[in-house]
C-alpha cells in the first residue's frame, strides 16, 4: 500500500492565553510533558496512582495491570468499587444541595435536580429493579428519551451490579430486537413516548413490536415511564409503569460492590452490518477514563456548568453525561431537545439561560447551525463560556474558525477530541492550558496514551505521511471484549496484520512537523485515485472552506481508469440549486478543490441536497452515500435517519 497522502495544509496556531493557563489544571507544556514522562517511565505506577487518587474503592487493588492473557487485559482486577457510589454517595457529605442535573426539556422548561435528590431517585429505581428480580450481572436494555430519568436508570443499574445496554431512542423495532436478543436482556426500560422538536415519538409501541414475534424470550418485564399523557397498551404481568415501580421504594439502596473488571455496560456500535457488535466496558478502568479526561481535557472547575449535547444512546452520552460529570461532582445540563427547535438559536439561548461554561458538541451540529444562522450566537450573552469542545468526527478548519470566533468570541480554547466507543474516553485531545491548538487537529495524545501512526507492517511512518492510527499499550478505559464474541474482538481490534499487539482504531491519520495528529478519516473512507491514497476528510474540508458550502461528504466509486472517482455530496448555505445553476456551482466547486489541494482531489461528480443522510445523533451515514454513488439500490433499513427524504435528491446527478 502506498502511503495515505495528506493534502490539507493548515498553518494557523492558537496559543493558550496567559489567563487560561494560570488557572488550568495542567498549566503549560512543561506540565503536560512531565505527565507524559511519568507515564513513560512507570506506566503501571502512573495509572495506579491516578486510580487511587480519583476513585473511592471499597477494596483497594494490589495489581494495576494484568497482561497475562493479551489482548484481554485487566486493570485493578482485585479491587472492588461501585460506580453509582462514586457518582452519588461520595458527594453527599459536601455537595448534597449542589445541582447535579439541569434537565432542559424540549419545550424550554427546566428542572434542577440536586445530588441528594438524584441519589434518592436512583436508589428508588434500583430498589424497584431489585423487586423485579434484577440481580448482579443481569442485562437491562434502556430505550428512553433524553430525559433525566434515563441517567437515573443507568445509575440504578450500576448501583445493583446489573449490566445496562442503552439503545438510542431513534432506533427501529428491528434494531431494538437485535440488541435485546444479543444481550439476552431480562428487563427493558422505556417510555410511552419521547418528545423531540415539539413532536411525540412512540417508544413503547416500538418495544411492543420488537417483542411481538416471541424472539426475545429473555425479557420478563418492561418498565414504562409516562413522559407524556399518551395512553399505551400494557401487557398484564409483563409491563409496569415506572411511576408505580418507584412509588413506595426506599430512598436508600446499599450499593453492590463489584470487581473492577465487572462489566458496567454493553453499547452496540451503530452503522455496522450483520450481527450487532456489543462493545463491553469494565467498571473501574472505564470510570477512571471519564474522570481523568474531565479534569485534563475539560479543565473541570467546581463552579462549571458543563453541557454535552449528546444523547445517552451513544458513548459520548455515557462518559460525558451519565458518569464522568457526576463522578467529579459537576453541575451539568441534560438536554432533551434538538438544536433547531423552536428555532436555530436553541443552543445559544440555553447557554445564556443556564450560564454554561463548557460546551461540547458535534461538528455536524456546528455546520448545520452555521447554515441556519451564522450570526445568531451574537444575539445572545455567551460570556459565561470558557471552553468549547467537539466530538464525533474531525472538524473542518472553517467550521472550527466560526466556532472559535463567533461562539467562543476569540477567547475560548477548543478541545477537538478524538476517541471512540471502544476507547471509552478522550484519547487524543489538547489539554487547553498547555497545548497550542490548530484548526482541524486533535493535537496530541493524553498522557498515558501510547498513540502512533504506522504502515501496514506496523512500522512508524515519517511525519507528513499518513498511516493507520494505533495505540501501542492497553489503557484503563479501553473496551474489554465484544459481548459474547471474543474471537471477533481479537480479529477486529488486535488484528494479526499488526502482529496482534496494537489496538487498531480503523482511522487513518498523519503527524505534522510539530507532532500534531490529524485524522484523515476512516481507513475504509480512503480513496485510491490514480495510485494516490487520499483521505476523504481533507477533500471535505476543502469544499466546506468555499463560502457557498455549509456541509459536504465525500466518497469513492469505481472508475475504470483512475481506480476510484471522487463523489461529493454537498449542502449549500442557500437553496439547493437546480438545472443550469447546479451545473455552474458544481463546476465552480470542482475548480475550487483543484486550486485548494490539487487536481488529483477534484471531484468527478458533485450532487446537491438540502441535507445529508444522518442518524438522529447527527452522524452522516457514509455507507448509504457509497451506495448512492455507485448507483446501487438502497435495501438496508433507513428508518433511523433524521431525514430520509434527502436520499431521492442525492440520487440525482448533474
Amino acid at each position: 500500500m502506498s502511503a495515505i497522502e495528506s493534502v490539507l495544509k493548515e498553518n494557523r496556531v492558537f496559543e493558550p492565553s496567559d489567563e487560561f493557563k494560570t488557572h488550568a489544571n495542567v498549566n503549560g507544556m512543561d506540565a503536560y510533558n512531565a505527565l507524559c514522562d511519568k507515564a513513560n517511565a512507570d506506566y503501571e505506577g502512573f495509572w495506579g496512582e491516578l486510580a487511587r487518587d480519583n476513585i473511592a474503592w471499597k477494596k483497594p487493588f494490589t495489581q494495576v495491570l494484568d497482561e497475562s492473557n493479551a489482548p484481554f487485559y485487566k486493570w485493578f482486577a482485585d479491587g472492588q468499587l461501585n460506580v453509582s457510589y462514586n457518582c452519588l454517595d461520595r458527594h453527599l457529605a459536601d455537595k448534597a444541595d449542589k445541582v447535579a442535573i439541569i434537565y432542559e426539556k424540549d419545550d424550554g422548561s427546566s428542572e434542577n435536580i440536586t445530588y441528594r435528590e438524584l441519589y434518592e431517585r436512583v436508589c428508588r429505581c434500583a430498589n424497584g429493579l431489585k423487586s423485579l428480580g434484577v440481580q448482579k450481572g443481569d442485562r437491562v436494555v434502556v430505550y428512553m428519551p433524553m430525559v433525566a430519568d434515563a441517567v437515573v436508570a443507568m445509575q440504578a443499574c450500576a448501583r445493583i451490579g446489573a449490566i445496562h445496554s442503552v439503545v438510542f431512542g431513534g432506533f427501529s423495532a428491528g434494531a431494538v430486537k437485535d440488541r435485546v436478543k444479543d444481550a439476552a436482556a431480562k428487563v427493558i426500560i422505556t417510555a410511552n413516548e419521547s418528545v423531540r422538536g415539539g413532536k411525540q415519538v412512540p417508544l413503547k409501541a416500538t418495544v411492543d413490536e420488537a417483542l411481538a414475534g416471541g424472539d426475545c424470550p429473555s425479557v420478563e418485564k418492561v418498565v414504562v415511564l409516562a413522559r407524556t399523557d399518551a395512553q399505551v397498551p400494557m401487557v398484564e404481568g409483563r409491563d409496569i409503569w415506572w411511576q408505580d415501580l418507584v412509588a413506595n421504594q426506599a430512598s436508600e439502596c446499599e450499593p453492590e460492590w463489584v470487581d473492577a473488571e465487572h462489566p458496567l455496560f454493553i453499547l452496540y456500535t451503530s452503522g455496522s452490518t450483520g450481527k450487532p457488535k456489543g462493545v463491553q466496558h469494565s467498571t473501574g478502568g472505564y470510570l477512571l477514563g471519564g474522570i481523568v479526561s474531565l479534569k485534563w481535557v475539560f479543565d473541570y472547575k467546581p463552579d462549571d456548568v458543563f453541557w454535552c449535547t449528546a444523547d445517552v444512546g451513544w458513548i459520548t452520552g455515557h462518559t460525558y453525561i451519565a458518569y464522568g460529570p457526576l463522578a467529579i461532582g459537576a453541575t451539568q445540563i441534560v438536554f432533551e431537545g434538538v438544536p433547531t427547535y423552536p428555532d436555530a438559536s436553541r443552543f445559544w439561548s440555553t447557554i445564556e439561560k443556564h450560564k454554561v461554561s463548557t460546551f461540547y458538541t458535534a461538528p455536524t451540529a456546528i455546520r448545520s447551525l452555521i447554515k441556519l444562522g451564522a450570526d445568531l450566537p451574537t444575539k445572545y450573552d455567551l460570556s459565561s463560556l470558557r471552553l468549547l469542545g467537539t466530538v464525533g468526527e474531525p472538524i473542518n478548519p472553517e467550521a472550527w474558525m466560526w466556532y472559535y470566533q463567533v461562539v467562543g468570541q476569540n477567547r475560548c480554547p477548543i478541545v477537538d477530541t478524538w476517541w471512540q466507543t471502544e476507547t471509552g474516553s478522550n484519547t487524543i485531545a489538547p489539554l487547553p492550558g498547555a497545548v497550542a491548538i490548530k484548526p482541524g487537529s486533535c493535537t496530541l495524545p493524553l498522557p498515558g496514551m501510547m498513540v502512533d501512526i504506522v504502515d501496514e507492517s506496523g512500522a512508524p511512518v515519517e511525519k507528513g505521511n499518513g498511516g493507520f492510527l494505533v495505540i501501542k499499550r492497553p489503557f484503563p478505559s479501553l473496551l474489554r471484549t465484544i459481548w459474547g464474541d471474543d474471537a471477533r474482538f481479537k480479529s477486529t481490534y488486535f488484528p494479526e496484520d499488526f502482529g496482534g499487539k496494537y489496538y487498531v482504531a480503523g482511522d487513518s491519520a498523519h503527524r505534522d512537523e510539530n507532532g500534531y495528529i490529524w485524522i484523515m478519516g476512516r481507513v475504509d473512507d480512503v480513496l485510491n485515485v490514480s495510485g494516490h491514497r487520499l483521505g476523504t476528510m481533507e477533500i471535505e474540508s476543502a469544499l466546506v472552506a468555499n463560502p457557498l458550502v455549509a456541509e459536504a461528504a465525500v466518497v469513492g466509486k469505481p472508475h475504470e481508469v483512475k481506480g476510484e472517482a471522487v463523489v461529493a455530496f454537498v449542502v449549500l448555505k442557500g437553496e439547493r440549486p437546480q438545472g443550469e445553476d447546479a451545473k455552474r456551482i458544481a463546476a465552480e466547486l470542482k475548480n475550487w478543490v483543484a486550486h485548494e489541494i490539487g487536481k488529483i482531489a477534484q471531484p468527478d461528480d458533485i450532487r446537491f441536497g438540502e441535507n445529508l443522510p444522518k442518524t438522529r445523533s447527527g452522524k452522516i451515514m457514509r455507507r448509504l452515500l457509497r451506495s448512492l454513488a455507485k448507483g446501487e439500490e438502497i435495501t438496508s433499513d433507513i428508518s433511523t435517519l433524521e431525514n430520509p427524504q434527502v436520499m431521492e435528491q442525492l440520487k440525482q446527478t448533474i
